[in-house]
């Protein structure tokens, strides 16, 4: 990105290949300056209009709007007081909203200011993710700067906001009050003033923890917590809402950066409005409480990101934005991260040898040992001897020369020296490692989880998080931080209306751990549903067949979804949302090279959607006729689990449109596969 004007608006330049020393001092540093666009400049690819020009400031240039494709973001200064608003082609999706900063001295920034530049500019590239929803990324956005001062103190600061058609975005800049660039300075930040109003008649899918989603309204956010963690009427992010005119948005962060985690408030008086709430306890509530953040300037805030779609379907397909908004990879090397599809095994040598011959017949990647391989995991915490049970050289040894991977399984009580931990693991040769119960939250714990993510990159181990963490986009930063939970998961067995809002809410801030159970006589949904979500989905690292062993599918006509699994990828060369209604069904493509993943999930209601396959046609000629292998809810049983998964085949084409029949809590999972 070029710039004229302040010296503050670029882009940060690429990292060099990373040291352990480097590697770890970038997780605090480097990020945050790639957060706020600090750096030596770098071109954009493709940029279309890569200059950002100054606005001459007069003394009606109070509002500002930046537009693309339909989807505007406003900002105002009216009577010295920031305000925002949103809008999709013409409609309100945010009505207007308080913006601001309170410091800890008291000091409210955005209540009283002055004006003092402005900078606007459009930046159109693409760039290539190492793993994800889609192969290329377009990042194509308008771009408003503010520069203000507030007129108390004296304090410099900014706005940043952004339209994409996909949605919008924004973030708060402190600027270095040192002269020059001899000092820097810090500011302590208490509280954030963001407010979100959304139109009359707007509801929200508000969800806190692992807890289920209730649809409310927004001045309805159920009241949570207890004396050791945050307590009100608290929602974690990401947060879905439908408008009443037919939009959806859902609310996220991205480039979460020392900086507390973000949760959304119902606002006393704002019957339509949710506040900012920055997190003072981790989610669990344990660790010292953090009521305020020191930061250095310069210093940018997360974005705070409104994915917007005209459809639901539409929005599932507008995930992206949160990638776009994040810092870029600060890895050289990527080429030893690797996708894949995960068994869990019982804790013993002979367990561990049968799991990697059971992913090499299912086409799975990796195995993994979970909690306990080492011992109880609250009172042992020596994670470097693994149990009597378990000879791990004999396992690593064994799944290496079949080329699976091993994931290890750490509580975080043991992550005392994580940089000699992650080094024993993989001098043993583990591929990954899975951090349980990770408190997110405060200031403290964003900086702990960016530390842990670098530390594994640096020892070349992929990462999952377990437990109550939040997305903010750094699957790009390091993209060997490849999946975490923050969701109540298949561990829960929740319903099926639970599993087809996922999608619309949770799964648009990031890769999701959802541990997919087929063939589970506790599942509350057919087996052709727990099918579906492994297209449905975005899961780069999906657990599968997660409360199972492997002798329970030795009898393979007894299962006849597991050609399914062998076949059905992590990461996509496109994706396509066809479908869709939060909490009622959707139905996802996602295509691999040449092949189409076709999943279709309902809730309680059973349902028949007409679905045209004019995607298929990708050269444009309509000739290429495909194979359709459906495997589909046959005559309901006694409960969903009952419901017998039959398969046909059949010679489809752009032309054709499937009736994707699904019983209640059912789904169907399809391969599309061309002819020659």
């Amino acid at each position: 990105m070029r710039t004229t004007g302040d010296h503050n608006d670029v882009e940060a330049a690429p990292p060099e290949a990373p040291t352990r020393r480097k590697i770890l001092k970038r997780a605090a540093l480097t990020t945050g300056l790639a957060a706020i666009g600090l750096g030596t400049a770098r071109p954009a690819h493709a940029a279309e209009d890569g200059t950002l020009t100054t606005t001459a400031l007069t003394t009606t240039a109070l509002t500002t709007t930046a537009r693309m494709a339909g989807t505007s973001l406003t900002l105002t200064l009216r009577d010295g007081t920031l305000h925002w608003s949103a809008r999709r082609n013409g409609r309100t999706v945010i009505d207007t909203s308080s913006l601001g900063l309170r410091l800890a001295d008291g000091t409210v920034l955005g209540t009283d200011v002055t004006l003092t530049g402005a900078h606007r500019g459009t930046i159109h590239r693409t760039w290539k993710p190492v793993y994800g929803r889609n192969a290329r990324v377009t990042d194509h956005y308008q771009e408003h700067r503010w520069n203000l001062r507030d007129n108390a103190t004296g304090i410099r600061f900014g706005v940043r906001i952004r339209a994409y058609r996909t949605g919008v975005a924004l973030r708060y800049v402190l600027f270095d009050e040192g002269k020059g660039n001899a000092t820097t300075t810090t500011l302590t930040i208490a509280d954030e003033l963001t407010t979100f109003t959304f139109p009359t008649g707007t509801t929200v899918y508000s969800a806190r923890d692992e807890n289920a989603y209730e649809l409310v309204a927004p001045h309805a956010i159920p009241v949570t917590g207890t004396s050791t963690t945050d307590n009100g009427p608290l929602t974690d992010l990401p947060l879905t809402a439908t408008l009443s005119d037919g939009l959806i948005a859902c609310v996220c962060e991205s480039s979460r950066v020392n900086f507390p985690r973000l949760m959304l408030s119902s606002t006393d008086g704002q019957p339509n409005a949710l506040s900012a709430f920055l997190m003072e306890h981790t989610a669990r509530g344990t660790g010292p409480v953090e009521t305020s953040t020191t930061v250095t300037t310069p210093f940018a805030t997360p974005w705070r990101a409104v994915v917007i779609g005209s459809t639901h379907a539409e929005l599932v397909d507008s995930a992206e934005l949160v990638l776009n908004l994040a810092p870029e990879s600060v890895l050289d090397d990527t080429s030893w991260i690797r996708p894949g599809k995960v068994f869990r095994c019982e804790l013993s040598t002979a367990a561990g040898l049968a799991g990697v011959d059971f992913a090499v017949e299912r086409g799975l990647q990796y195995i993994e040992y979970d909690a306990g391989w080492y011992g109880p995991e609250f009172t042992t915490l020596d994670a470097t001897t693994p149990i009597a049970a378990i000879n791990m050289p004999s396992v690593m040894s064994y799944a290496a020369s079949k080329g699976i991977g091993v994931f290890l399984y750490v509580n975080r009580l043991a992550l005392t020296d994580a940089d000699a931990l992650f080094a024993l693991y993989k001098g043993w040769g583990a591929a990954g490692i899975k951090l349980g119960f990770i408190n997110d939250g405060t200031r403290s714990m964003t900086d702990q989880i960016i530390t842990w993510a670098a530390t594994a990159a640096h020892h070349r181990l992929l990462i999952d998080m377990h437990d109550d963490v939040r997305p903010f986009g750094f699957e790009r930063t390091y993209p060997n931080y490849i999946s975490l939970e923050g969701v109540r998961g298949n561990e829960q067995f929740p319903t099926a209306t639970h599993n087809v809002t996922l999608p619309f809410a949770r799964n648009i801030g990031g890769p999701m751990d959802y541990t997919i159970c087929y063939g589970q006589s506790r599942d509350k949904t057919t087996n052709a549903h727990q099918m579906a979500m492994a297209a449905v989905y975005y899961q780069p690292l999906n657990f599968l067949f997660w409360y199972d062993k492997p002798s329970k599918y030795a009898n393979t006509g007894n299962w006849p979804g597991l050609p399914w699994f062998n076949a059905v990828p992590v990461t996509w060369d496109e994706s396509r949302t066809l479908a869709g209604a939060i909490g009622e069904y959707i139905v996802v493509a996602r295509r691999s090279g040449d092949t189409w993943y076709l999943g279709a999930m309902t809730n309680e209601t059973a349902r028949t959607l007409s679905i045209p396959l004019n995607f298929l046609d990708g050269d444009g000629d309509g000739d290429t006729t495909y194979t359709a292998t459906v495997y589909a809810d046959g005559e309901p049983g006694s409960s969903p689990f009952r419901t017998p998964v039959v398969v046909s085949t059949a010679t489809v084409g752009p032309d054709t449109t499937l009736d994707v029949v699904m019983a209640a809590a059912g789904g169907q999972a399809i391969v599309l596969t061309p002819n020659s």
